[in-house]
């Protein structure tokens, strides 16, 4: 080991000399988050430090996360903000214990994240069952829109995306050729040492930008084309197939059109023949003239007429929507504009997140979905991971309210997710709201409307419960399960805004939010206490 490294020793606590930990009261919440860290299973971060070569002792990672933890409880986040309360705030420094951490540590130590604040989440979520946490009996799934670090206005559409490449290429060509010149092929001369993360430059953020929306649009084409398939499928084997897409119409139509040509051609030759061989000529209708051709034909420019209203509806359902139509953002091309309620959009990402009726998030994911349905299936299998876990380390047995072997009794959803398919997957029972809460009571109060016959038999019927007494009861839990860990992060937290960009790397910030905010319920429920955490670790 190179001189200026000091071992890591992770039986000896990593902070605070005897006389500093006298600057905070006993019972003071940074206490218990030093006692958390030191008692988590850390290796991934420790495996991710920097030791040998030249340069100053590295800063232990037990205290750098100690050192986030608290920032992200108190809603800082920037690690010029970090620094600076390492130095001048009390708790910071006592966590610290005497080191100075500068902006730069801090922020390379963030950017290991996306490989293990999962692992980190798992942990916190461990030590919460062990304390007692985590109540499966009933638990809610929501999304929530978070605004990512990147403006509405930087979004650009597809034409003006190529325009700017292409500005781009012309601006560097000539840079290029002098960079190579002076720095070799292929090297900038500014490289980040390997290892470490680099942000994309504005250039390759527009090529990727330009990229998703070219394969965001080539997989709404290959869907048409999918579907024109599984239509030509369905009619081959003898199925009722309905009414066909537009492609396919057109493409069945020229397809007829060709054999009633061929085969009239073909009548024509054989008649040919027979008047070659002395029969009586008689007045016969020519290739384009015969009346089963022109039936046919008609029904291509029929087919053509309406796969161009097709196409011209959609064209004035876009015109008449306010905005450019399919955008990226050049700044974080990976996040989407997402509407929220009360009208409008923000520039962000769609946290999906699972939790239990005590407020402790069980499962996260952040996505850049837009909408909510296509994440009941996947949130319900991360769910069902996290209550093997909390089941495998509660003490004193199985939840009570929950499955047998401890899996989820009900999960509660708002109409977001409400799907043929996901009322009818694999998973614990759930009540999925087929529209808003005050429907579902009106309904419940009105028994004149029974409701039957709406829509797919599996929605009505959950139409139905709902509008039961039990169904009610039991939906009426919902808001306050599934809002209240949103309204912590959001205001108590203030992470209203993700300070980092790209998909792994916001998603990586947002569990580390999300263990946060699980720590944050432990203490203030009365969970995590010293005594408690002591009683754990023994």
């Amino acid at each position: 080991m190179a001189k200026g490294y000091r071992p890591v020793d992770r039986d000896q606590p990593f902070l605070l000399p005897p006389d500093m930990r006298e600057w905070l009261p006993g019972d003071h919440p940074v206490h218990l988050v030093i006692a958390v860290v030191e008692q988590l299973d850390t290796r991934a971060f420790h495996a991710g430090r920097r030791v040998g070569g030249a340069g100053a002792a590295g800063y232990d990672p037990d205290m750098l996360l100690a050192v986030l933890v608290w920032a992200y409880a108190r809603g800082v986040r920037s690690s010029r903000r970090i620094e600076e309360l390492c130095r001048t705030d009390v708790a910071f420094r006592v966590i610290c214990a005497g080191n100075l951490p500068d902006h730069c540590t801090v922020s390379r130590f963030r950017g290991l994240f996306p490989g293990v604040v999962a692992g980190f989440f798992a942990e916190v979520l461990r030590l919460c069952a062990r304390l007692g946490m985590g109540q499966l009996g009933v638990v809610a799934l929501d999304g929530m829109k978070i605004a990512a670090s990147a403006a509405k206005p930087a979004n650009r559409s597809r034409e003006r995306l190529r325009q700017l490449a292409d500005e781009a290429v012309a601006a560097h060509a000539a840079a290029d050729a002098a960079e190579d010149e002076l720095f070799g092929e292929g090297r900038r001369g500014d490289e980040v040492p390997p290892g470490m993360w680099s942000p994309r430059s504005r250039r390759e953020r527009i090529a990727a930008a330009l990229a998703d929306l070219e394969a965001e649009r080539e997989a709404a084409e290959q869907a048409g084309r999918a579907r024109a398939r599984e239509f030509r499928a369905r009619q081959a084997a003898g199925q009722r197939a309905g009414c066909p897409p537009a492609a396919a119409a057109v493409e069945l139509a020229e397809e007829k059109l060709a054999r009633v040509r061929a085969a009239r051609a073909a009548q024509l030759g054989r008649l040919e023949e027979r008047y070659a061989a002395g029969h009586r000529r008689r007045r016969e209708a020519g290739l384009e003239d015969y009346y089963l051709v022109r039936q046919a034909a008609a029904q291509v420019e029929k087919a053509r007429a309406r796969q161009q209203q097709v196409q011209d509806r959609a064209g004035a359902r876009q015109a008449a929507r306010r905005g450019p139509g399919p955008v990226r953002n050049v700044t974080d091309p990976d996040s989407r504009l997402m509407p929220v309620r009360g009208g409008g959009f923000i520039q962000g990402y769609n946290a999906q997140n699972v939790t239990s009726s005590d407020g402790l998030i069980i499962a996260t994911r952040l996505t850049a979905s837009t909408g909510d349905t296509a994440w009941f299936a996947p949130m319900m299998g991360a769910a069902a991971g996290a209550a093997a876990l909390i089941a495998a380390h509660r003490p004193g047995g199985p939840d009570p309210g929950g499955q047998a072997g401890g899996g989820i009794g009900l999960v509660l959803a708002d109409a977001g997710y409400c799907s043929k398919a996901n009322l009818t997957c694999a998973g614990p029972d759930r009540l999925i709201a087929v529209g808003k809460r005050r429907d579902l009571e009106k309904a419940a109060r009105d028994r004149g409307d029974t409701g039957t016959g709406w829509g797919d038999p599996a929605i009505a019927a959950m139409r139905e419960r709902l509008r039961t007494e039990d169904g009610i009861t039991a939906y009426r839990h919902r808001g306050h399960i599934a809002e209240t860990p949103h309204g912590h992060i959001k205001h108590t937290m203030g992470l209203r805004q993700l300070s980092v960009r790209g998909t792994a790397r916001a998603a990586a910030e947002w569990t580390f939010a999300a263990a946060v905010c699980n720590l944050l319920k432990a203490i203030t429920s009365g969970h995590l206490t010293s005594q408690a955490l002591a009683a754990v670790a023994g």
